[in-house]
């Protein structure tokens, strides 16, 4: 068997998924209710509160800030389950090896903890 006709199949399953998602979106505007609409009808609903001003307020570039450091420190706990988990179990025997990378790294972690916290990065509101 040639390799070109092994993808036949997914070029089949690709073609099935277009046809699927156009065939629903069409088949929604048809069968689906035309009721009567209103201005009323198509303002947005915002908890009660008649929608007044810019719909997006502007934020300062130091929330941004914040929240890429949230992820950064986030990725840290993604690594360190898993290191855990393998620790704990396998890997017993070359412990030393494995705790000092993990020391390691939670050691340049928390230096950029440090520098971030010396350039008051975590202070947004000011």
């Amino acid at each position: 068997m040639d390799q070109p006709s092994q993808y036949v199949s997914v070029l089949i399953l690709a073609l099935v998924a277009i046809a699927y998602a156009f065939g629903i979106l069409i088949l929604s505007v048809v069968v689906g209710q035309r009721g009567r609409r209103d201005r009323v009808k198509d303002t947005p609903y915002e908890c009660g509160m008649l929608p007044v001003g810019e719909g997006n307020a502007r934020l300062s570039v130091k929330f941004y800030l914040v929240a890429m450091l949230f992820i950064l420190f986030d990725i840290e706990v993604v690594f360190l389950y898993p290191w855990a988990v393998v620790y704990k179990g396998k890997l017993l025997d070359h412990a030393n090896l494995f705790f000092g990378s993990m020391v390691t790294f939670l050691g340049i972690l928390f230096v950029g903890y440090i520098y971030a916290l010396k350039k008051r990065a975590f202070d947004w509101k000011s």
